[in-house]
C-alpha cells in the first residue's frame, strides 16, 4: 500500500493580507503543509514528488485585469507551475465578475478550480481536500464572449447582459483565439476595428476553424455610415450592432439572434 501524500499548499499574492492569514491558519489547523508566495519573495518551493501533492490557491487582487504588472507576475508564476515535475492541483479565489475574464487568459480555466470572495472556509477545505467546488451560478445561461480592445465599454455591455447571459470579455484578437480553444460560447460580439488584428482577420481566422466556424458573430461597430456597413456585411457575419445602441436595443436584438 503506497503511502499518502503530504498535502502541500502554496497560496500565491501580490501581497499578504488579513484575510490569507486566515487561510493559512485554517489549512495549517487540517494538516496542510502551507507556504506563501508574493511578489517580493516568488522563489518556488522544492516539492519532493515521491512524497508530496502540490495545491497553489491564487489569491487575486482586486481589479486584476487594470493592473498589468500584476497581471503578468500571476501569468508567469502560473507558467513555473506547469515546469514543476510534481502532482499540482490549481485552485483560484478571486471576484466574481473577473471569474469569466480570466478564462483563456492566465488560468486554463477547464483544469483550474474557483472560489468566489469573500471565500468560505468550508468551502476552500473541501477544495483542497477532496477537489470539490460549489456550481457555478448562471452555467445554464447562453455564453455570449465580446472581444473589444475598450475594456470600459466592454465591461458596460456586460453590466448590462449579465441578468440574461453568461458575458466573458477579452480584449485582443489572439486572445480571443485562445479563449475559444478552452471554452464554447453560443455568440460572439466582435469589434470591427481593433489595433494589430482587426475584427475582420479575428472572423476569417474563426470561419477557418472548425471548431469555431459555426459560432455566430456579429459585429461592433462605431460608424453607421452606408459604406462602412456595407464593408461590414460583405464578410457575412451574423450581424451588426452599432456601439451606440440602447440597453435594450441591445437585449432586444439579442433575443432575436439567440
Amino acid at each position: 500500500m503506497s503511502e499518502k501524500k503530504i498535502k502541500n499548499v502554496i497560496i500565491v499574492m501580490c501581497k499578504y493580507s488579513v484575510v490569507v492569514k486566515g487561510i493559512e491558519r485554517r489549512l495549517k489547523e487540517i494538516g496542510c503543509k502551507v507556504s506563501i508566495l508574493t511578489q517580493d519573495n516568488d522563489k518556488m518551493p522544492k516539492l519532493d514528488k515521491e512524497k508530496e501533492s502540490a495545491t497553489f490557491i491564487f489569491y487575486l487582487p482586486n481589479d486584476i485585469m487594470d493592473d498589468v504588472i500584476k497581471f503578468n507576475w500571476l501569468e508567469h508564476i502560473y507558467g513555473k507551475i506547469h515546469e514543476l515535475e510534481c502532482e499540482c492541483e490549481v485552485i483560484v479565489i478571486g471576484d466574481k465578475s473577473e471569474r469569466d475574464d480570466l478564462t483563456g487568459r492566465i488560468f486554463g480555466m477547464l483544469h483550474v478550480g474557483w472560489l468566489d470572495r469573500p471565500v468560505k472556509m468550508e468551502e476552500l477545505e473541501l477544495a483542497v481536500t477532496d477537489g470539490i467546488f460549489p456550481e457555478v451560478e448562471g452555467s445554464n445561461k447562453k455564453h455570449i464572449l465580446i472581444v473589444d480592445d475598450d475594456p470600459s465599454y466592454a465591461k458596460m455591455v456586460r453590466e448590462w447582459l449579465k441578468d440574461v447571459y453568461q458575458v466573458s470579455i477579452v480584449t485582443a484578437g489572439i486572445q480571443a483565439i485562445t479563449f475559444l480553444a478552452k471554452k464554447n460560447v453560443d455568440m460572439i460580439l466582435l469589434d470591427y476595428e481593433m489595433p494589430v488584428v482587426d475584427g475582420p482577420q479575428v472572423f476569417q481566422m474563426l470561419r477557418q476553424e472548425p471548431s469555431t466556424q459555426g459560432i455566430p458573430v456579429v459585429f461592433l461597430t462605431g460608424v453607421g455610415g452606408k459604406e462602412q456597413v456595407e464593408r461590414v456585411l460583405q464578410l457575412k457575419p451574423t450581424g451588426y450592432i452599432l456601439k451606440s445602441t440602447t440597453k435594450d436595443k441591445l437585449l432586444s436584438y439579442l433575443m432575436k439572434k439567440l
